[in-house]
């Protein structure tokens, strides 16, 4: 039977040469990093060594990189950590309204503490104008939080421009930037050191790595106040024993992703183009929701009228081929913040398909001819209801 993942925004397959690195570390290599006999040592090379190719596919220093249980524990890391760091300066934070859960909830909860968070929209192809953004900063802002790739639309931030524009505040009036990378590492260029940006929070399971392991990057000399006490692991900002094989695996992903990134990169552009070209040509009713240039290249985002987007996915899945109606940390929410936030109507339904450097172009042929067979199947199907 035809099987086509397209679903690689919400997870993707471990990498072999991931898989077996892991395995050595959990049946040969099971140290504890602490501890001071040879196994631990052994461990916590492996430690240093994830950490190190973590950060040369980053661009950043070793000693900048923090291992979390999760892209979205990174981001809580540094929005909770900057709020209770910064409170003497101000209460102030800047995000937007299409953010990933991770960041809108961890704003929220601050919001509860006394801060204030104002969540700036976005223009209709779902990018930040940072005219808005300028526009927002206060006196008392303390942190502005933007995610880089849009996980739903694959609208891409201007990262850079935001950076600048926060470099040319007073340093004692200059908040901190945060981006939620978790979508474009390993896929698209981000430099952190030249764009202006203090943090930015990652995950190896998008990239295929295994699940469980993220990493917050922290620009030196940023303060953050630690959201779990314990011992002093990860320099005492996260305590917890290391995992171990987790970091092994992040760090194979993240070599692999590096090394590939540019050509992964043109390969997936050209594709994305011509699947879009295609399902409008045979299905000239779809939307096409998030920018038509410029978007991340293994994000394609399509509505087509009349059509449920969860009925799409089930029937979709009925052939072979998966996809999924938006992000996985809201896919029991049947309304997305994210598609409100552009302009999209309520009752347009839509799916979500992303690529991976493991997606082949045979694929995306073969998903166009199943999707284009589907769409026109349920609409035979919801015109003969009528």
């Amino acid at each position: 039977m035809l099987e086509i993942y397209l679903d690689n925004s919400a997870t993707t397959q471990a990498d072999p040469l991931v898989v077996a690195a892991m395995v050595a570390a959990l049946q040969r290599d099971y140290g504890n990093p602490s501890s001071l006999h040879r196994r631990g040592a052994v461990a916590e090379r492996l430690v240093t060594e994830g950490r190190a190719a973590v950060a040369e596919a980053l661009g950043v220093a070793p000693d900048e990189i923090y291992f979390t249980g999760s892209g979205t524990e990174a981001n809580n890391l540094a929005i909770k950590g900057t709020a209770a760091a910064r409170k003497g300066r101000g209460r102030h934070i800047i995000t937007t309204a299409i953010e990933h859960p991770a960041v809108l909830n961890a704003c929220r909860a601050v919001q509860d503490q006394g801060y204030q968070v104002t969540y700036l929209n976005v223009d209709e192809q779902g990018v930040l104008r940072v005219a808005d953004l300028e526009a927002a900063l206060r006196p008392d802002t303390i942190l502005v939080s933007v995610m880089h790739v849009n996980n739903e639309v694959g609208s891409v931030q201007p990262i850079r421009q935001i950076g600048a524009l926060l470099q040319s505040l007073p340093l004692g009036q200059r908040p901190y930037l945060h981006v939620d990378a978790v979508q474009s590492f390993g896929r698209l260029e981000l430099d952190p050191q030249r764009w202006g940006i203090d943090m930015v929070a990652i995950s190896a399971h998008k990239l295929h790595g295994p699940k469980g392991i993220g990493a917050l990057w922290v620009r030196s000399g940023v303060q953050l106040v630690p959201l779990i006490d314990g011992g002093e692991q990860e320099r005492g900002l996260r305590s917890g024993t290391e995992n171990v094989p987790g970091i092994v695996g992040f760090g194979v992903a993240a070599r692999q992703a590096h090394r590939e990134r540019a050509a992964v990169q043109k390969r997936m552009t050209a594709w994305r183009e011509k699947f879009i070209a295609r399902i409008r040509s045979a299905i000239p009713s779809v939307r096409l929701n998030g920018p038509e240039h410029g978007a991340a290249p293994h994000i394609i985002n399509l509505a087509f009228p009349g059509l449920p987007g969860e009925q799409l996915v089930h029937f979709l899945e009925s052939k072979g081929v998966y996809v999924s109606t938006g992000s996985a940390c809201s896919s029991r929410q049947p309304d997305s913040h994210v598609l409100r936030a552009l302009g999209v109507p309520r009752e347009a339904g839509a799916i979500r398909l992303s690529l991976s450097r493991l997606t082949t172009e045979a694929e995306m042929d073969q998903a166009a001819d199943v999707l284009v067979a589907v769409v026109r199947e349920l609409q035979r199907l919801y015109k003969g209801r009528g």
